[in-house]
């Protein structure tokens, strides 16, 4: 039977009068007659080749044993409906929010637990992403906003400026670049320098030091922050990265240090939506409660004096 052979019409006709108890009493509520009401419960029951009521003396239905499952699918059916037909009932729903990878390490716990204290009806679903799959689910309309670096958004996506950040060096407790408070890129240039290779982040890197005139020697390229942060603390060259997480030791125990970049200007974070998408009723919300978190995770532009 195909599916457009019920009208939602009958279907809110069967609800109402398992509601009522009856057709007279759900006519009345209905604004319709009842045999107009008896005809449609009828034509439904012959679509569906099954009786939906039993037919009693007295003239109270009761639902059949199809009848009873049947009418607790449609009421959910009409549940939805309505949710469909109603714009702030969609709004209710969790914002999707896209994180991207390195940033949701640092700080995404964090986001979380000042949301359900602070802002507990900002509801989150959180998804962490590399930057080609949070851009694709920006696009394809699988998230509502990304809080990621401002890499490679093109025209058709808005941002919104979360935290400006400087880039920092990774380096080694021991090495001899590691006692000074802040570095200079040309302190960097002769250094096996080693990177994440996560999508843009290579070349984004690599253009800091063009723009200043200089050519750096990569060393090492990494598929994540973690490892790029365990071979610098083994002493196999500076690591370059702006998410700055807390600890201050890699992942197999090794001790490290960062220092800020002091001539290298600074990136953007941002919450990027869709440019065509109407702008979710919790983004407010969430800006509100953003930058004391970034601060809090190490995404701070505050820079020691050159």
């Amino acid at each position: 039977m195909e599916l457009l052979s019920l009208s939602l019409r009958q279907v809110e006709f069967a609800v109402a009068v398992a509601r009522h108890g009856g057709m007279s009493a759900a006519a009345q509520a209905l604004h319709i007659s009842q045999p107009a009401l008896s005809v449609a419960i009828g034509q439904l029951e012959a679509r569906l080749g099954e009786a939906l009521f039993l037919r009693r003396p007295g003239g109270r239905l009761q639902p059949s044993p199809f009848g009873h499952r049947w009418l607790i699918e449609a009421e959910a059916g009409l549940g939805q409906m309505r949710r469909l037909a109603d714009p702030a009932a969609l709004k209710s729903y969790p914002l999707r929010l896209a994180v991207f990878e390195d940033i949701a390490a640092s700080c995404l716990a964090a986001l979380l637990a000042v949301a359900a204290t602070e802002a507990p009806a900002l509801r989150l679903d959180t998804r962490p992403m590399g930057f080609e799959a949070l851009l694709s689910a920006l696009r394809d309309g699988t998230v509502d906003l990304a809080l990621t670096w401002d890499l490679g958004l093109e025209t058709d996506i808005d941002r919104r400026l979360v935290a400006r950040v400087p880039p920092h060096a990774v380096l080694a407790e021991a090495h001899h670049l590691a006692a000074r408070p802040g570095l200079f890129l040309r302190d960097l240039v002769d250094e096996p320098l080693i990177l994440t290779d996560q999508g843009l982040s290579v070349g984004h890197m690599r253009g800091l030091f063009s723009s200043a005139g200089l050519a750096p020697r990569i060393g090492h390229r990494t598929a994540s922050l973690d490892l790029m942060r365990s071979f610098a603390a083994n002493g196999f060259g500076v690591g370059l990265s702006y998410t700055n997480p807390a600890p201050r030791q890699s992942q197999d125990g090794r001790p490290l240090v960062t220092r800020p970049i002091l001539d290298a200007g600074t990136e953007a974070l941002v919450l990027a939506r869709l440019a065509s998408a109407t702008v979710p009723p919790a983004e407010g919300a969430l800006v509100g409660i953003l930058p004391r978190i970034l601060t809090a995770c190490g995404f701070s532009d505050k820079l020691p004096p050159l």
